[in-house]
């Protein structure tokens, strides 16, 4: 059941909180992935190999995905499955910022059925759980109500505010930036920015958790093209991601001109 795995992800969170805390702004030692992945921590790896052992142990029923665990097709027969970012925002993580997050998640065909986006170094869990609502650190937490894209605090990259993305003559968001991709989304969900979007192919374990936050605050989430987003892919990748509160969405969907073969 949903409330059984929401526990067992907010325990598992907390845990990759104590292990990051020990490496945090203590120059842990770095790799660089390959094919231009970016760079993996032995913070990283050590949350990997705790969440992996101890949520299978735990739910051994379920499948696995994680960005640093080698993916097989053995998820793909499996009706759950975890899916998890050890550490969401690595440079920062590295660079000593505290906005990175541990974004843990189970799906269920496809669905995000619960998550944990936990931000350990500012002491902000978020959670969330299919039919149950969202909270901050117990909290229950909504969607804004902004109903123009020009008015919108967006949460972006700057290369996502190119004209040739939106439509002729419509007036940009504000954008703001954070690294992390599942912070982005749950500070949507907090209603703290009014939307986020990235106009790239996106990770599945970057976005699994904060989608859900998203959606049970009551917003909406969808790729780039406005179609939805489903997990547990043959490849975990999405094409682009937008959320927003339920106003907005729509509107930024009907602007955005995202760039084919995402």
């Amino acid at each position: 059941m949903p409330e059984a795995d929401l526990k067992l992800l907010i325990e598992a969170a907390q845990a990759s909180g104590n292990i990051a805390s020990k490496y945090w702004q203590k120059d842990p030692e770095i790799w660089d992935k390959a094919d231009g992945a970016g760079p993996v921590t032995q913070a990283d790896l050590e949350i990997d190999t705790m969440l992996r052992e101890e949520l299978c142990a735990a739910q051994p029923e379920y499948g696995w995905l994680s960005e640093e665990t080698t993916d097989t097709t053995v998820r793909l027969g499996r009706d759950r499955v975890f899916i998890v970012d050890p550490i969401d925002g690595t440079r920062a993580f590295i660079n000593g910022s505290p906005t990175f997050a541990h974004s843990l998640a189970v799906a269920e065909k496809g669905v995000i059925i619960a998550a944990v986006v936990y931000l350990p170094m500012l002491e902000r869990l978020f959670a969330a759980q299919s039919g149950g609502g969202a909270t901050l650190n117990g909290e229950r937490i909504f969607t804004s109500d902004c109903r123009a894209v020009a008015e919108a605090n967006i949460l972006a990259a700057a290369s996502n505010m190119q004209p040739e993305y939106w439509a002729t003559g419509i007036a940009l968001p504000t954008r703001h930036f954070r690294s992390s991709l599942a912070y982005r989304l749950s500070l949507v969900g907090q209603g703290r920015f009014d939307a986020m979007l990235t106009l790239r192919a996106t990770w599945e374990w970057d976005v699994a958790a904060g989608t859900l936050i998203t959606q049970e605050a009551g917003g909406l989430v969808s790729d780039a093209y406005g179609q939805a987003a489903l997990f547990n892919n043959p490849r975990p990748q999405l094409s682009g991601l937008v959320a927003a509160g339920a106003h907005l969405h729509p509107l930024l969907c009907a602007d955005l001109r995202a760039p084919a073969g995402l």
